[in-house]
């Protein structure tokens, strides 16, 4: 019973709508009109990719830097170094109350 608890609590671990990675890639993907994770930690010159699989488009913004991505179809990608420390909320500009947020860690 003890590696049957293990496991369940590993996997809900796994599945926390939070994310924390180092240096690397990480994929956000847009899944029922939601960014999932909702929010990540990434160290700085991370790339995150953000794959659209809803039926319907959604673009990625944020207002603390320059980052807007096009209108992403189903299937599409659209991929961002996060190079400077701290944090960034984003949003679908399409849908505004789809939001995530990035920290980016020295």
């Amino acid at each position: 019973m003890k590696k049957i608890a293990l496991f369940a609590a590993a996997c809900a671990f796994a599945l926390a709508p939070r994310l924390s990675l180092a240096a690397g890639e990480v994929t956000v993907g847009i899944d029922n009109f939601a960014f999932t994770p909702a929010e990540i930690t990434v160290k700085a010159g991370a790339k995150v990719v953000f794959v659209n699989h809803d039926d319907i488009p959604h673009n990625v913004v944020a207002q603390e830097i320059k980052l807007h991505s096009k209108a992403l179809d189903t299937g599409d990608s659209f991929s961002f170094i996060f190079d400077k420390p701290g944090e960034v909320v984003y949003f679908c500009g399409l849908h505004p109350m789809m939001k995530g947020k990035i920290t980016v860690t020295p």
